[in-house]
């Protein structure tokens, strides 16, 4: 089976879920399809395309980027059977390549643009573009994966044109021979950490949707001994990285042993300072899975997050963390919830334990790949 992968993040260039998500899948894909991977970058070896934004384009909108990208891709997509597209960044590649190759086209929707209104901050007139795309993909598609129950809900909301037996719930997985308890200090020194104080972790982009700013105010005012670390970067926009800095420093002003690391590390720094965590926090206020919960529990840490879209799905609240309600006093529960497992390391231990064997049990990538083969046989079926 001759298949095509369609995405913007490829390693080494992954910022977010999607592209975590990408990356692993092709690597399951290879031994069960003949798999081309096209991405954005430059050159590409192995089975591997990259594509760039024209040239004429630099400096337009980045939608309009983007689709060049796609057109880009949907041309260099001929000899393949089936293409499965990531992100409305590569949907539209996908459904060129359907309608001028005559193929199928299988799309994972990781979130959605009428669920993401901030974008237009980040886009502008974009959003219109980047919503346009998504719809005329997604409602063209032959299949469509949701990473989530609830995502599955949220697509079938935002595109009642939708044949509801063509969205197929596939969850996100997770790599634990990788993604594994690292009890070496090395990184957290070299940070700078306090090795005798526990701390809070945060990874993630710096965006509405990972709800940084929420945060930060949250924890203004939690147990003065814990640290609070940020693994933050990539700002969507000028403003929300303007925002995100008064707020640190309004934080560092008023508590100690805040340590803000706005590079991205690599994989191994993360995982060590995923496992020494005394508790990991994900504030999203719209997350259709949540795959850096799924990091957390299998480096054995307990996870606070915001009970929204697919993260109950991972986080067994009360088991292997503590689900917080977006309404009311999202801030002010969150710094109950951090509070209540910074004082009861015991439990909190307990926690990361059942969450190490829950992301074992029920989010290996193998699982994943032969669920999405499985989908892709079932629409190349004749008839």
């Amino acid at each position: 089976m001759r298949v095509g992968l369609l995405t913007r993040e490829y390693p080494p260039d992954v910022y977010g879920g999607a592209g975590v998500h990408v990356e692993f899948l092709a690597r399951e894909l290879r031994a069960l399809t003949e798999l081309d991977v096209h991405c954005w970058g430059e050159g590409g070896t192995g089975g591997v395309v990259r594509h760039r934004p024209w040239t004429a384009l630099d400096g337009a909108n980045d939608a309009l980027r983007t689709f060049s990208v796609d057109l880009s891709i949907a041309a260099a997509l001929e000899g393949r059977e089936l293409v499965h597209s990531h992100t409305w960044y590569a949907n539209l590649a996908g459904h060129f390549g359907k309608l001028l190759h005559g193929i199928p086209h299988v799309m994972t929707a990781h979130s959605l643009e009428p669920l993401r209104p901030w974008k237009a901050e980040q886009l502008g007139g974009g959003y219109a573009l980047s919503s346009w795309a998504e719809r005329t993909a997604i409602e063209a598609a032959d299949a469509v994966i949701a990473v989530s129950g609830a995502m599955r809900e949220d697509i079938l909301g935002c595109y009642p044109a939708l044949d509801p037996a063509r969205v197929r719930v596939v969850h996100n997985g997770i790599d634990t021979s990788l993604y594994r308890p690292d009890h070496g200090t090395d990184v957290l020194e070299r940070i700078g950490l306090d090795t005798g104080r526990p701390y809070i972790l945060f990874v993630g982009r710096i965006t509405r949707q990972k709800g940084v700013p929420h945060l930060l105010r949250a924890v203004r005012d939690i147990d003065p001994a814990a640290q609070v670390v940020l693994c933050a970067g990539a700002p969507d926009t000028p403003e929300i990285d303007r925002e995100f800095r008064e707020l640190y420093q309004e934080l560092s002003g008023v508590r100690d042993g805040v340590h803000w690391i706005p590079q991205m590390l690599p994989r191994p720094d993360v995982i060590q300072l995923l496992t020494h965590a005394a508790v990991f926090v994900c504030p999203s206020v719209y997350e259709p899975l949540g795959i850096v919960n799924l990091e957390a529990m299998a480096c054995g840490t307990a996870v606070v997050a915001s009970r929204v879209g697919g993260i109950p799905e991972v986080v067994e609240d009360g088991e292997t963390g503590l689900l917080v309600p977006l309404g009311g006093d999202f801030e002010a529960g969150l710094a109950r919830a951090l509070d209540s497992v910074l004082a009861d390391p015991d439990t909190a231990r307990r926690m990361g334990e059942a969450g190490r064997l829950r992301a074992v049990r029920e989010f290996g990538w193998d699982a994943v790949a032969r669920k999405t083969v499985q989908l892709y046989e079932e629409v190349l079926k004749p008839g």
